[in-house]
Order: structure tokens, then C-alpha cells, then sequence
């Protein structure tokens, strides 16, 4: 199919470095003149390379060439920041929202508390270099938590915690799943609506063992490579 041998052209012209990470490909009317195909033709092998993180496509912008993704290790304590400098990225955050709230039933069944209670919601954007690439929302019990708001918790809720609060992630459980950017997270992210990605949702412990917090993480899925090490025991076996 004439789709698949478009696809494996510009695999190779990246692979060789000729299209190198975050470049910018011509608009989808002029890959189609140049490849003499139609644009249905070409939009099939660009989706092709979206899904399998080759390209990535900003709402309104065009298509790019995805960069390295950032190795997420769920058993390490890093945040975003010393995740990202760890791996010689320049990453930083923007808080788009921070207020109290009443529990929804989505928060309350997240947090383990009655509907209607008093909690933190904050929603932030991560960037690796100048490119959106996760949607934070998290849900805080603010009992735990008095003025949680008076601090700058941009770039990072953990050391806040630890630095005037003396709380600090001791068990933390973890949740991938697939999913689709739609509205707000959408256009957060410059991602075209129905974009594929990743959701990691995060339900935190403190030292104490009490439940303190939660937080959806929405990854533009080419972004993220889930990796870590498993420490087995004797009587564990695989395959």
C-alpha cells in the first residue's frame, strides 16, 4: 500500500538524522505533492507515525518530529523537575488553576472521603523545552494541608510538603491506562481533539500511611516511556 511505503520513507529520513527531533514538516497538501499521492493518502501514514510516536501534531501548527520521550520510572521518587534535569531535559511548570473545593464523586472515590469535603484541586502544565507535554490535575485533602495556597507549589507539591509540612511520599500506588485529549486538556497541550495518550493516575501515602493525595497525569503519549527495574524474590517467575 502506497501509505506504508510513504511511512517507511520518512522513518528512514528520520532514523538518518535528515529530519532531526522537533523539526517541523512541510503542511500535509505539500507532503502530499511531493510523495504524488493524495492527502488522504498522506494523512493516513502521517496518523500511522503519530501512533507509533514517530510524529507528533499540534492544533493548528502542523506535524513534528517527536523527540527522545522522558523515561518515567513509577518505583523512583524524582519529581517532574529531577526527573526531566536527570535526563539532560530543561522542564518546568505552569499553574493554570489552584482553589478550594468541595469534593466531586470522582475526587471523593479518589481520596476516600465523603462527598462534599473540603479539598485542594490544582491543575498545572509540564513542559519539556518549549513543548506542553502532561496535563496535571490533583486532588489534596486540605485537612492535611492548612494554606496549602499561600505557597509556590509549581514546580513542585513534594518539596512544599516536606518543607512546611514535614509530610513526605512514603507508598505511593500507580494506574496506567490509555485514553484520548479532549477540551481543556486538548488545547492545554496544543493537541488536535481525540489525540492519543497516556493516563497515570497516582494515589499518594505519607510516612504515616494516611492517604494525602491524588493526581491524574495526562501525557501526550509519545512523550512518556514507562520503565523501571523489578527486584524478584525466589518464588517469582516470568513467562
Amino acid at each position: 500500500m502506497q501509505y506504508l511505503k510513504i511511512k517507511e520513507t520518512i522513518v528512514e529520513q528520520i532514523d538518518s538524522g535528515l529530519l532531526p527531533a522537533r523539526q517541523k514538516l512541510p503542511s500535509e497538501r505539500k507532503l502530499a505533492e511531493a510523495f504524488s499521492t493524495t492527502r488522504v493518502t498522506m494523512r493516513a501514514a502521517l496518523s500511522s507515525l503519530e501512533a507509533e510516536a514517530r510524529l507528533y501534531r499540534e492544533d493548528r501548527r502542523g506535524w513534528f518530529v517527536c523527540p527522545e520521550p522522558l523515561r518515567y520510572d513509577p518505583s523512583s521518587t524524582f519529581n517532574f523537575m529531577s526527573m526531566a534535569n536527570n535526563q539532560g531535559r530543561a522542564g518546568f511548570s505552569k499553574l493554570i488553576e489552584a482553589r478550594k473545593v468541595l469534593a466531586t464523586k470522582q475526587a471523593a472515590a479518589l481520596l476516600q472521603v465523603p462527598m462534599l469535603t473540603d479539598i485542594y484541586h490544582i491543575k498545572r502544565v509540564r513542559f519539556l523545552e518549549d513543548r506542553p507535554v502532561v496535563y496535571v490535575s490533583n486532588f489534596i485533602k486540605a485537612a492535611h494541608f492548612p494554606d496549602l495556597l499561600d505557597h509556590d507549589f509549581t514546580p513542585s507539591l513534594t518539596d512544599v510538603y516536606l518543607k512546611y509540612y514535614a509530610v513526605r511520599y512514603q507508598t505511593t500506588h500507580y494506574r496506567v491506562s490509555t485514553t484520548c485529549l479532549f477540551g481543556e486538556i486538548a488545547q492545554v497541550l496544543r493537541a488536535t481533539p481525540g489525540s492519543p495518550a497516556m493516563l497515570v493516575e497516582r494515589i499518594n501515602y505519607d510516612q504515616n500511611g494516611l492517604l494525602i493525595d491524588c493526581d491524574l497525569e495526562y501525557w501526550r503519549h509519545d512523550a512518556i516511556c514507562i520503565e523501571s527495574t523489578a527486584q524478584l524474590n525466589a518464588e517469582s517467575t516470568l513467562g
